[in-house]
């Protein structure tokens, strides 16, 4: 197991945990932190123990994107980042690493900015009742653009064009994240936001490994192509898993009222 910087990476049962760890940063993500991401996912999407992945933060804030004094302070700016975005060769996220395993994210406090890349490139988003989210980018001179274009494939286009233009002068709330989509649960009290990522984790590890992974590649897909396309690419995806070992053990385990043991 690798040790970093930033982050934390736990396994607990069959669920492994990437947590953000600059708490006194509110977790703004530099450099360093950038680049662990990268061998975070793989680290835990190569691990056959792990079945579901839940992505959290210490402290205040689960993210609140790049780190503004950063680039501030260095003389190097944005332009650290412009040969990745030119030729999107990015790593941070799971999706950007293609991980098949399904993803938590489990918002704590705060989610600003570049933050609402682990909303958008999450499969299922919870958060605690003292959530906040909002987009700084055009309050800080820089472009909303990548975290809200994944954001609007998911939700209503005109609440991520409001967050885009209000800037760092509107929260918007858990309850309103909530009605709007973009998170599929509230925990409260916000204490036990860990708590029920795992057990929600805990839930979906129960079910077929293999065929969780060609769920989430068809459906990742229908964000990815038209109505066609996605359902002809779907369609390969559930052949797939036709004389996959899961497929016969699953019937089985049913027809013995007993758990399956997946392959």
């Amino acid at each position: 197991m690798s040790s970093y910087e930033h982050l934390i990476v736990e396994r607990h049962g069959p669920v492994g945990w990437l947590i953000n760890n600059r708490p006194d940063q509110l977790n703004a993500m530099n450099t360093i932190m950038r680049d662990e991401f990268a061998d975070a996912w793989k680290e835990l999407d190569a691990d056959p123990a792990v079945r579901v992945i839940v992505h959290t933060g210490n402290g205040r804030a689960f993210q609140t994107g790049v780190d503004v004094s950063e680039i501030a302070g260095d003389g190097v700016g944005m332009e650290r980042y412009r040969d990745s975005l030119e030729n999107f060769d990015m790593h941070f996220t799971a999706w950007h690493q293609q991980v098949w395993k399904p993803v938590i994210t489990a918002v704590n406090g705060i989610c600003a900015g570049g933050g609402f890349h682990g909303v958008a490139d999450a499969d299922i988003v919870i958060a605690a009742s003292d959530a906040q989210f909002f987009d700084p980018h055009v309050s800080v001179g820089q472009v909303v653009s990548l975290e809200a274009i994944g954001l609007i494939r998911k939700m209503p286009a005109e609440a991520v064009m409001r967050m885009a233009f209000v800037g760092k002068y509107e929260r918007m709330p858990a309850s309103r994240a909530l009605q709007l989509g973009m998170i599929s649960e509230i925990v409260d009290p916000p204490e036990r936001l860990r708590e029920r990522a795992q057990e929600l984790a805990e839930t979906i590890a129960k079910n077929s490994p293999a065929a969780m992974a060609a769920t989430k590649k068809a459906l990742w897909a229908a964000l990815e192509h038209g109505l066609t396309d996605a359902c002809k690419i779907g369609a390969g995806h559930l052949v797939s898993m036709w004389g996959h070992p899961d497929q016969d053990e699953g019937p089985r385990a049913f027809a013995e009222k007993r758990e399956p043991n997946w392959q």
